[in-house]
């Protein structure tokens, strides 16, 4: 006499190491992101531009809110990679934690008197900007967790789709929204909707056996932690190779240069040649929607069936073409008659530069003790060089006139291809260990 099956539940949650739903959770996560973004560093930038506000205050704000995201390596890294076992997961309940944090900062706009009131806007964002760093560092150490190697470009494609879905929708959004009804009104909106973008994210589980909920540790938890000082060690002697210090300068000069450029001629489309600060962000969303979207989903394929260098060189090169193309028509005065097309010229190929390069980084990290701190170690020497691009902008304008930055953007693209285009150079050699208590 057969035993009768085990009826299983009607509805269960689902894991990460379902396909669809990896890609739909992390979908969400990147949007959230964007989300928050697209309203500060598009919609409300050319908001202030249009009312006047110079573009050296303007860079200092996104400045101070950028902060976190360069010291994320040595804020986050170390904690999350050497997380134990809770009964969350050993990763999720970061991701948690960052999502709460990051809504409760938001909120401190609503005490905010208006968007002139720079200072505390740019409190409020880099407040925000700790916990979104969290939450950046515990989803990248999910998708080397959970993500097979042979698609890690599709991975970064639909991270990256996500999070231009969100600029692009928030910028659009709230272009409008700060032009028609005002400051307050618009960031009660943009409460609203971030708090729905974090409900896929609460309603996975990391692993079969994970409690949707809970704050404390399994009791049976066999991982090993590396201890501190010896993982500090680890991590010393990984990015100390000539390798990864190559990639460090080609991360940093990537946003450093795009820091230079991008500010001053989104300023620049303003206030010296008339156009209307909604309108030039509308523009910028759609352009970023159409590269972050399709665009960003054929690199993705494309990463994975060529291999990332091979895509990431030949769109370094294309880029750099593009800027050159960019400083020559600035050079000549055409920026009033081809603003928009210097405009798609200097937004599409920038992202997918980037959705090529992650998966090269997290090549160059996986497998490694404290993979999680040395990937956020290079992408925090891009978020530190748009920082520092972005911050140098308003100062260096006296001296470096704006074709002259395209025309820095360019050599920088065309030395990073140069670069690319030997492996050895920035790959590590040999065999990487796996299965390290801090993997």
């Amino acid at each position: 006499m057969t035993a009768a099956p085990v009826p299983r539940p009607r509805f269960a949650l689902p894991t990460l190491k379902d396909r669809r739903a990896r890609y739909g959770v992390f979908f969400a996560t990147y949007f959230y992101q964007g989300l928050v973004a697209g309203f500060s560093l598009t919609a409300l930038a050319n908001h202030l531009a249009g009312q006047g506000v110079p573009a050296s205050e303007v860079g200092l704000h996104f400045a101070l809110a950028g902060l976190p995201w360069t010291l994320q390596p040595i804020l986050w890294g170390p904690l999350v990679d050497r997380a134990g076992g809770a009964r969350m997961g050993r990763r999720r309940v970061w991701v948690a934690l960052a999502f709460l944090g990051s809504q409760i900062a938001l909120t401190g706009l609503l005490l905010v008197p208006g968007a002139e009131a720079l200072g505390p806007i740019g409190i409020v964002f880099l407040l925000h900007s700790l916990f979104a760093s969290l939450l950046d560092t515990a989803c990248d150490r999910l998708i080397m967790d959970h993500v097979p190697e042979g698609e890690l470009g599709r991975m970064s494609a639909c991270t990256r789709a996500g999070f231009i879905a969100g600029t692009s929708l928030s910028a659009a959004l709230f272009a409008w929204t700060l032009s028609v009804w005002g400051f307050g009104a618009s960031v009660r909106g943009l409460i609203g909707v971030s708090l729905l973008a974090t409900l896929p994210v609460l309603l996975i589980r990391e692993a079969p056996g994970d409690a949707l909920v809970s704050l404390r540790r399994r009791t049976s938890a066999h991982s090993r932690v590396w201890p501190f000082r010896r993982f500090l060690k680890r991590l010393g002697l990984g990015l100390r190779r000539p390798s990864a210090l190559r990639l460090l300068a080609l991360c940093f000069g990537i946003d450093a240069s795009l820091g230079l450029f991008e500010l001053r001629f989104g300023v620049d489309l303003v206030q010296a040649q008339g156009w209307d600060p909604a309108g030039l962000s509308r523009l910028q969303a759609a352009l970023a929607l159409a590269s972050g979207t399709v665009g960003a989903l054929v690199v993705g394929f494309w990463s994975d069936r060529a291999g990332p260098l091979a895509s990431l060189w030949s769109l370094l090169a294309v880029g750099s073409a593009c800027f050159a193309v960019a400083a020559g028509l600035i050079a000549g005065g055409l920026v009033g008659p081809a603003g928009p097309l210097v405009l798609g010229l200097t937004t599409v190929l920038p992202g997918l530069v980037i959705v090529a390069l992650v998966p090269a980084l997290m090549r160059a990290s996986r497998g490694r003790a404290g993979a999680a701190t040395q990937f956020e170690v290079f992408m925090a020497a891009m978020n530190l060089g748009s920082v520092a691009g972005g911050a140098a902008s308003g100062p260096l304008a006296p001296v470096l006139p704006l074709a002259f930055a395209a025309g820095l953007v360019a050599l920088v693209f065309l030395g990073s291809a140069v670069l690319v285009r030997r492996p050895a150079l920035i790959l590590p050699r040999g065999p990487v260990s796996r299965g390290s208590p801090a993997s």
